[in-house]
């Protein structure tokens, strides 16, 4: 991946495993438009590096993020413009690359906004998640988008409305974690997760999440055609290809990505 100059967060890379790291401790990790920018640039670049084959996104200082930074309306970075909040959530559904929430500590509003955006994640047990705007008196808008698709109606609405903080055990109920883990064997976890990923085709990956997607907001009589031609576009592909002479030869299968 590119180096860039960035104020806000930390990008790392480390086999076929890109690391971003939100990295403002000292408020928590809280994002503002810098951080969001940031963000932007950093899986973009991600997306466009063929050696990248999964994302992790966490925090640190042991803590993932704190939400939105009301002190920093108006940060901003060196990098142009790349899009808001919004533009950061719809990034992690065309990313075509899966996606991993390393979650220690607290995500809360935004930050919840962004553990529920992965396609994947891993919280230590003493996490704790939240959507406390309405105690401030907001709404968590925009994540709803997205947490309305993960999380069960009435669950939904009660933490919303009540602004309660979950327990990582309450999170992984709700489906907003995929697993809960003591807080020393996260990274363990996370990289066990990233390893299996990255060993699958970079290509299925690819066409799978982008059909995932995009199905989502289909009718069934739109989504089956749609899916239909999505699966003749994988059966083309190098990567079907040799899968399916890896299974019939008995070997393991060497990607291409292509």
């Amino acid at each position: 991946m590119k180096e860039r100059d960035y104020q806000h967060i930390r990008v790392s890379h480390e086999g076929a495993v890109a690391t971003l790291t939100l990295d403002n401790p000292a408020r928590k990790n809280a994002l503002g438009p810098g951080s969001v920018n940031e963000l932007l640039w950093a899986l973009d670049d991600a997306a466009a590096d063929e050696g990248v084959r999964v994302v992790v996104l966490t925090g640190a200082g042991g803590v993932f993020s704190a939400g939105a930074d009301l002190k920093q309306v108006g940060a901003t970075t060196d990098l142009p413009a790349r899009g808001d909040f919004a533009d950061l959530l719809l990034r992690f559904t065309t990313l075509g690359k899966p996606t991993i929430a390393r979650v220690p500590g607290y995500a809360m509003g935004g930050g919840l906004g962004l553990v529920a955006s992965c396609d994947f994640a891993i919280a230590c047990e003493d996490a704790t998640v939240g959507t406390p705007e309405v105690k401030r008196g907001l709404w968590p808008m925009m994540i709803m988008a997205v947490l309305s698709r993960i999380v069960p109606r009435r669950k939904l609405l009660k933490m919303m409305l009540l602004g309660d903080r979950l327990s990582a055990a309450e999170a992984l109920d709700h489906g907003l974690v995929t697993e809960v883990v003591p807080a020393g064997e996260l990274d363990d976890a996370v990289a066990a997760l990233a390893a299996r990923l990255a060993a699958q085709s970079p290509t299925a990956m690819r066409v799978g999440l982008a059909a995932y997607h995009a199905q989502g907001d289909l009718s069934l009589a739109e989504a089956l055609p749609f899916l239909r031609e999505r699966f003749g576009e994988l059966l083309a592909s190098e990567d079907a290809r040799e899968g399916l002479r890896a299974f019939a030869e008995k070997r393991e299968p060497r990607w291409t990505g292509r």
